[in-house]
């Protein structure tokens, strides 16, 4: 598809642009905040900036897009990823949608700080959308100015990379561009704004198409565009499931629900926290989408949250995140059924989302342990009291899992200590291990012990089994946040090494071993690496 002459370039990318092809868009020119209707998106173009630089790519996204490591280094790319520049073929916009946030209906929300360069399609017949979040105003910023800071551009891109590595359906990141442009932010909405370095991220997904892009169209009654949506969105994304019809809108629908579930399921595996878990940030692909006040559960606590808005309510928090995914789709739901009028099966599907997600969630559990097979005789109370028992002291999930593989498996009885050793790095406070607790964990492994010695597996196939599921090295708050302050001061190197660390999530790195340690003591409460808000 690319000509010899230009493969690996900028110029070499091939644009279908289907989404504004085929969908209506505003009829309305001006770049200017408004009530968007009767349309599925409004073009615009990004801002201008003063000096674009790169700081960082994505080696493996730029490879997907068939650019070049030469190309991605040049002045260019900076200027085009920067919102500067267009390339032949591109046709920027920004989408309009809706969405429930925090429970409560938001009305029209749309692309308020993200704008599409284009749909391209590489030589193996992929589907590509360019993104840059943070290139300037659209006709959905409402008070906003549609920029963002380097602070939550360098959480994003690093975040989209991580979770692709561990194995966990998300929309990708290819670049990290500098502005020059200085941003003023009040980062907790406390009062107090200050000016931030500006940056812009350029997101890679085959769609960006939203929960939210439904529910705005069924909320004002424009069911013929609705009907629209849908069907552009099966033939396009969708195409395996046939042609638009009532029964291929239930299969549709149907399969949204599956996918949402095993996404949540790899959340629930690695201890991630979306933390701003809106209709509008639900991907129709079931991709993880929007990495806001994400976080990773350090001290095992079922309410945590990272986000400082739901601080309160905890709507969002790691053990809701299950529950919140089937009312996100339930709003969905609602959103299609004037094109369905059918809501039986709609039910049976929100009913299938449970049992997806059950399912999955104890297969995903038994493979933690190390177990080949879910057995529910054993395995269920054996889950049920791990998770009971976890929160109990601060213990680090992401250690405590790795090191469980640790522990010597031989139907010779051993005492608590001998086997709670390996696991005692997880402890952040040792000194909160009672007896109580050390009576109640020991049970738990002896029990463990005995269920596991059932796999007939020997150390080193259990061990290689679990840590395969397991990761050593997650990106923790305090992480990214120390990436951050580097990079505000002009040193991006700290990037580009979690770049390079995250991409092994599951091996051992001995070079990199601090970063599988606990979270440090002094980032319990500092800003950024505790608590965030959604402010970029």
């Amino acid at each position: 598809m690319n000509s010899p002459l230009h493969a690996g370039t900028l110029e070499s990318l091939v644009f279908d642009n289907r989404f504004v092809n085929e969908l209506p868009g505003d009829t309305i020119k001006t770049n200017r905040r408004r009530q968007v209707r009767g349309a599925c998106y409004s073009r615009v173009h990004p801002e201008k900036v003063s000096s674009p630089e790169l700081l960082t790519y994505s080696p493996e996204v730029a490879e997907i897009l068939e650019l070049s490591p030469q190309t991605c280094k040049t002045d260019y790319f900076a200027e085009l990823f920067g919102g500067n520049q267009l390339v032949q073929g591109m046709d920027p916009y920004a989408m309009c949608y809706g969405g429930h946030q925090f429970g409560n209906w938001a009305g029209q929300l749309g692309d308020g700080r993200a704008i599409n360069l284009g749909e391209i399609i590489n030589s193996r017949g992929e589907h590509w959308t360019l993104q840059l979040k943070g290139a300037g105003p659209t006709p959905y910023s409402r008070n906003a100015d549609g920029l963002a800071v380097l602070r939550s551009s360098v959480r994003e891109f690093l975040c989209s990379e991580a979770m692709h590595h561990l194995g966990i359906p998300t929309t990708r990141a290819l670049s990290l561009v500098t502005t020059g442009e200085q941003v003023e932010r009040d980062m907790f909405y406390d009062g107090h704004p200050k000016e931030e370095p500006g940056a812009v991220v350029c997101r890679v997904s085959p769609s960006f198409i939203r929960f939210g892009n439904f529910e705005i169209l069924a909320s004002r009654g424009e069911t013929t565009l609705l009907q629209q949506l849908i069907d552009f969105t099966i033939r396009s994304d969708f195409p395996h499931l046939g042609q638009p019809s009532t029964a291929t809108y239930l299969k549709w629908f149907n399969e949204i629900c599956r996918t949402t579930a095993e996404m949540i399921i790899h959340w629930m595996r690695v201890g991630f926290v979306h933390g701003v878990m809106n209709t509008d940030n639900m991907s129709i692909l079931g991709l993880t989408i929007d990495y806001g006040p994400y976080g990773w559960l350090e001290d095992f606590d079922p309410n945590w949250t990272p986000n400082t808005t739901d601080s309160q309510g905890r709507r969002y928090c790691f053990k809701n995140q299950p529950h919140t995914g089937q009312w996100n789709l339930l709003q969905l739901a609602n959103s299609i059924f004037p094109v369905i009028n059918d809501k039986i099966p709609l039910q049976e599907s929100l009913t299938l989302y449970n049992d997806v997600f059950q399912q999955g969630w104890n297969e995903m559990m038994a493979e933690k342990l190390g177990f080949t097979s879910f057995d529910p005789q054993s395995d269920n109370k054996l889950i049920s009291e791990l998770t009971s028992i976890l929160p109990l002291v601060e213990t680090d999930m992401s250690i405590f899992f790795r090191n469980l593989a640790l522990l010597d498996i031989h139907p010779d009885a051993q005492d608590t200590d001998s086997l709670l050793y390996p696991l005692l790095d997880a402890y952040y406070q040792p000194e909160q291990i009672t007896k109580e607790y050390k009576n109640r964990i020991g049970k738990w492994l002896q029990d463990y012990m005995q269920r596991s010695l059932q796999e007939k597996l020997s150390t080193r196939e259990r061990r290689s089994h679990m840590n395969r599921i397991n990761p050593k090295y997650v990106l923790r708050n305090y992480m990214a946040q120390l990436a951050i302050d580097k990079a505000e001061k002009g040193d991006a190197s700290m990037i580009n090494d979690l770049l390079e660390l995250i991409r092994h999530p599951y091996d051992e790195q001995p070079e990199n071993e601090i970063y599988s340690a606990k979270r440090p003591d002094w980032a319990r409460n500092r800003p950024g690496c505790s608590m965030l808000s959604c402010s970029s």
